[in-house]
């Protein structure tokens, strides 16, 4: 494309080649932008395969995997067998909560890639992924897990060995109590609030099918104790009166949680709604930006936003949990970054605007003034068209030249007032296409150049300008070429009345000789019929029709006049010269 558009600018006219240079140039910046969105559309599939690979399929094989540890021997009877299915079991555990971390980046990550989807057939894919990595996670964390522990401990009650029961029990709710405490904090981002929701649900599921067990151990120990007042039974009474207060604490606690969850993921979904809906409004802002001016009340309304997204922020940050800190911080950090920025662009903008409207109004100001001198101009003309001309004042000079120079200076005033004009008038768009031969004509006329022929109004108080300006200029240059007119007229007179043939004919003969001839050529020339013979008529066109020394008037009446008394109406030219 460039070498062919070099090639045409070769053959264009200069006006061509600007546009054709400007079509190159355009047509460079958009394969720019084209490669530039290129580049960055590859940066951002090279992130999505990144974590593709870190949504690793294996983990749902580890689910599937785990199930030889999860089967549980229903027909344990001995005290040492379920007490190591116990130990087992809870060493299974840890692995689980080892793995936790591991679940929730995997899920993290596919849920940036869900977000991150453009087409319908790789949304559905993640989506069926994910379906089934949470489905599998939550089998297994909600009911198989739970499940078994507590046929553990129910095996472990029926075999009679209440005190391990109990201890396996009051261990349980003493690790449960931290979870759950009040100062544990549960905000944060919509995600993680999430997360913490459904851990919360899987808690609250395997408290609940701990409530049979508590009955039972309750039932058993009274059963037991019945009766009998031994220090045994008195210790049993005691630590069955414990797990009850610790199993009640703990009920209210998770209760407590529940309800903190709650209002901690309505805190986050107003936090995500209000942060995406400011930052949409800032993008539709800069668009509008682009076309004019940033209203003062949007601003403030999003002032107000920006506030009211700062103030969530800093309340969920107070509550917020470790891992969701970094995430709140940097929304509140990229919603006051793109405030600024459209607000430092609506401010540039908005300065850029009254810069421009100060001067548009000094230009109407200017132009107007423009105006009222140019209509004190043309009265003026106007005026001065009413007065006779100096032909009509007599035959002298002198006044012919003192009427003249008022033109003169009216034609220097104009030519003072012409900056003046092209400076209001700057911002007008100049024609590609321009009528050199008339601009040329009129420099050889020895007359200025058309005043701002070549420009196109953008406002109809500047086209009224220029059209005024450029019918000034042609009654200032009609009434000089008149006047210039009569001015020659008068000064042909003043020559005619002293004219003396006698002189003439010297300088015609100067002028001859000047011309490298000989006088018999030229009447040779004259002498159209060659009889040897030349009219009075036929001379005096001649002398017109020649680049002569004399002016009409001088060459008309005065050759007239001169070469009455000095040649016969039919002679020859050596009797006529001698």
């Amino acid at each position: 494309l460039e070498a062919v558009a070099a090639r045409l600018k070769d053959f264009s006219r200069k006006q061509d080649g600007a546009v054709i240079q400007n079509l190159v140039l355009a047509a460079r910046e958009r394969l720019g932008k084209v490669l530039q969105r290129a580049a960055e559309r590859g940066a951002v599939l090279e992130e999505a395969r990144k974590r593709s690979k870190q949504v690793p399929r294996h983990s749902l094989g580890w689910g599937g995997g785990s199930a030889p540890w999860l089967p549980l021997d229903t027909g344990l009877e001995g005290e040492d067998k379920i007490k190591c299915q116990l130990a087992e079991h809870k060493a299974f555990q840890k692995v689980l909560r080892a793995k936790r971390p591991v679940y929730e980046a995997t899920l993290r990550s596919g849920r940036a890639l869900r977000e991150g989807a453009r087409l319908p057939q790789d949304l559905q894919p993640l989506e069926e992924l994910l379906g089934e990595l949470k489905e599998r996670w939550d089998a297994l964390c909600t009911f198989p897990v739970p499940h078994r522990q507590h046929k553990l401990e129910e095996n472990l009650l029926f075999s009679g060995k209440f005190t391990d029961a109990l201890q396996a029990l009051m261990d349980w709710l003493y690790r449960a109590e931290p979870q759950l405490s009040e100062d544990a904090p549960v905000g944060g981002d919509r995600d993680l609030v999430g997360d913490l929701m459904d851990k919360h649900k899987v808690f609250q599921k395997e408290l609940g099918k701990r409530a049979s067990c508590i009955k039972t151990l309750k039932r058993s120990v009274r059963d037991l104790t019945r009766g009998s007042s031994s220090v045994d039974s008195q210790w049993l009474q005691r630590q069955v009166e414990e797990l009850s207060t610790r199993w009640d604490l703990v009920c209210k606690l998770s209760l407590a949680k529940q309800a903190r969850l709650e209002a901690a993921l309505r805190q986050a979904e107003e936090f995500h709604t209000l942060v995406h809906s400011f930052l949409g409004r800032l993008t539709e802002s800069e668009k509008t930006l682009k076309y004019g001016v940033f209203p003062e009340e949007e601003g403030a309304c999003q002032q107000l936003e920006l506030e009211c997204i700062t103030s969530l922020g800093e309340e969920i940050l107070s509550t917020c949990h470790p891992d969701s800190v970094i995430t709140i911080k940097s929304w509140v950090t990229v919603a006051k970054s793109r405030f600024q920025e459209v607000l430092s662009w609506a401010q540039q903008q908005g300065e850029r605007l009254r810069a421009q409207a100060a001067a548009l109004a000094a230009e109407r100001e200017d132009t107007e003034q423009l105006l009222e001198w140019i209509t004190a101009a043309e009265e003026a003309l106007g005026l001065r068209d009413q007065e006779p001309l100096p032909e009509e004042q007599g035959g002298l000079c002198q006044p012919a030249l003192s009427t003249s120079a008022p033109p003169q200076v009216f034609m220097e005033e104009l030519n003072r007032k012409q900056p003046d004009v092209e400076k209001v008038t700057k911002s007008c768009k100049r024609k590609l296409a321009v009528d050199l031969g008339r601009r040329s004509s009129g420099k050889a006329q020895g007359t200025a150049a058309a005043p701002l022929g070549a420009l196109e109004p953008q406002t109809p108080l500047m086209a009224q300008l220029l059209h005024r300006w450029q019918q000034l200029w042609l009654l200032a240059l009609d009434r000089q070429y008149r006047l210039e007119t009569a001015l020659q007229r008068l000064r042909e007179l003043e020559e005619f009345a002293h004219f003396d043939f006698g002189v003439w004919r010297k300088r015609y003969m100067q002028w001859i000789s000047q011309m490298k001839s000989r006088v018999l050529d030229v009447f040779r020339g004259i002498d159209r019929d060659q009889d040897g013979r030349i009219s009075q008529r036929e001379f005096i066109e001649s002398v017109l029709a020649s680049s002569a020394c004399c002016g009409g008037l001088e060459g008309a009446e005065g050759l007239e006049l001169g070469a009455d008394d000095l040649c016969p109406p039919q002679s020859s030219p050596p009797t006529c010269w001698r």
